[in-house]
């Protein structure tokens, strides 16, 4: 028997102890009883901080108060049917379960096992979890439980393909190969920070595009060694009792299905392109005539349940699985039925979210911590570290890249434009640490879902598996980033268009 090294004995450890905790909905009602607990404690000795974009006073707010307990006791619903990630996996997954129903999903992972190189297939969903971010977050829906059936039907274990689907959507966030939905809303957190200073700077959403292009290609080759070297070594053979796709060869009438689904899909996105691409496309944003903020992205949602639903549908009736309109109602309502799990978890894992982010404990720590770094005298690459550092645990409190970047963008921004470093640069060492720690933290909306994703492949699986699965991917992407940026600061390459390490 092969001994285990220090690190692999960590993560057994992280493991044992992380799944020993109750579960899963327990614990974020347990956290979510801690934050009221904090917030009465933060609220009594007068912790606060004072927002650096607005000047005003941040307190924190007790939830064990009067005005505190009638919050939580009428906002326990709206909080559960409002929270984000709720409504996009129930309506995608209408589309799915027809998809996957009729056999669509089934015999496109038989195709992609039968004809994909094996050695890539590993590097493929990386780079596929990369490129869901222009769909908005649906990666975490649609491609994660993906990796998993994909590296099951090889025969290798399915937590590896999902750990591979789950690093490569996450790290997404801070590479990429095309310009998604966040940069826009970055950029322009960025240059309300950067006019502070100079009212006339204005950053443009591709300043960071030469930097993500470049460690879209970092993530996919170092996340594929971590997958192949260190996480499935660890795993071992998968012993479960979750029955792999069986891998048999395109019948010619699935070949049928298969090439009129395409075409469906084809003409689909044609039409929606027809909605978007034109100057006067229905669309487009009524008012600017704008694309990022449109109503095509807006409704994403939409669009891609319909992008699932018609080729399912098509390829449904062609094979034989869909013969009438009660077929395609039965496997809307056997996609739902899988959810169970997944809607209590959210229901707790909502008001643990909820809870904390009404106290502002999230809000004064991250401010705090902004403003700690800022005064500690750093300069140059020791500074740049220290604010990766700070943006990868600021993560582990605040989901949102946006929310984060508007607490943080208008202490640093000014402050590195000070000592001379462009505002897109800071974006980009920003994005680096918002990007390391999602697959690590609770507080990412859909980790309630990646939980179930895990637990169909051993109901025992937990957050100690989830944590100890991603640290290495967390550990070695902070590093690997971390000396890329430097090397990059060296040779004073622009980090996008219009983005210069350094200001003129």
């Amino acid at each position: 028997m092969t001994k285990k090294s220090r690190f692999a004995r960590v993560l057994d450890t992280i493991e044992v102890v992380g799944n020993k905790l109750p579960h899963p909905a327990t614990l974020f009602l347990m956290m979510a009883v801690l934050v009221a607990l904090l917030s009465w404690w933060a609220s009594a000795v007068g912790l606060q901080a004072i927002h650096p974009a607005t000047g005003e006073v941040i307190q924190v707010r007790n939830l064990l108060s009067a005005d505190g307990i009638r919050w939580i006791y009428t906002n326990v619903e709206p909080n559960f049917v409002k929270f984000p990630p709720l409504g996009l996996v129930l309506v995608i997954m209408v589309g799915i379960g027809v998809a996957e129903g009729s056999g669509l999903f089934t015999v496109l992972v038989r195709q992609l096992v039968l004809g994909a190189p094996k050695r890539l297939i590993t590097a493929a969903i990386i780079v596929a979890g990369i490129f869901s971010h222009l769909a908005s977050e649906v990666g975490y829906v649609i491609l994660i439980p993906l990796g998993a059936m994909i590296f099951h039907a090889l025969g290798r274990h399915p937590m590896a393909g999902f750990a591979a689907a789950f690093a490569g959507v996450s790290a997404g966030f801070g590479s990429n190969f095309l310009i998604g939905s966040v940069d826009p809303i970055l950029a322009g957190l960025s240059t309300s920070a950067a006019q502070i200073i100079d009212p006339e700077m204005d950053i443009n959403p591709m300043v960071n595009y030469f930097f993500m292009f470049a460690s879209a290609i970092m993530i996919t080759i170092v996340g594929t060694w971590i997958t192949e070297k260190i996480v499935e070594p660890r795993l071992g053979k998968y012993t479960g009792t979750e029955k792999p796709l069986e891998i048999e060869q395109i019948t010619p009438l699935e070949k049928k299905g298969l090439r009129w689904a395409g075409i469906g899909t084809l003409v689909f996105v044609a039409l929606m392109a027809w909605t978007i691409i034109p100057e006067n496309g229905l669309l487009r944003d009524p008012e600017t005539g704008g694309v990022l903020r449109s109503p095509f992205f807006s409704g994403i949602v939409v669009g891609l349940l319909l992008l699932f639903l018609v080729p399912g549908m098509i390829y449904g009736i062609i094979v034989g699985s869909i013969k009438n309109d009660k077929d395609v109602v039965k496997h809307m309502t056997h996609s739902m039925k899988g959810l169970g799990g997944y809607i209590v978890l959210v229901f707790f894992a909502a008001q643990f979210i909820y809870w904390f982010n009404y106290s502002n404990l999230g809000l004064v720590v991250a401010i705090d911590g902004a403003q700690f770094l800022s005064h500690i005298g750093f300069t140059g690459i020791p500074l740049i570290l220290a604010f990766l550092l700070l943006s990868a645990f600021l993560n582990m409190f605040m989901g949102s890249a946006s929310a984060k970047w508007a607490i943080m963008a208008p202490v640093f921004v000014p402050m590195f434009m000070l000592l001379g470093y462009h505002p897109g640069f800071t974006q980009a060492a920003f994005r680096i640490g918002d990007s390391v720690t999602n697959v690590i933290t609770p507080m990412m909306s859909y980790f309630a879902l990646i939980v179930t994703y895990a637990q169909r492949y051993d109901e025992k699986n937990g957050i100690g598996t989830i944590i100890s699965l991603m640290i290495p991917y967390t550990v070695i992407f902070m590093v690997v980033w971390a000396i890329m940026i430097t090397i990059w600061m060296w040779i004073g390459i622009p980090v996008g268009f219009d983005g210069p390490i350094h200001l003129p």
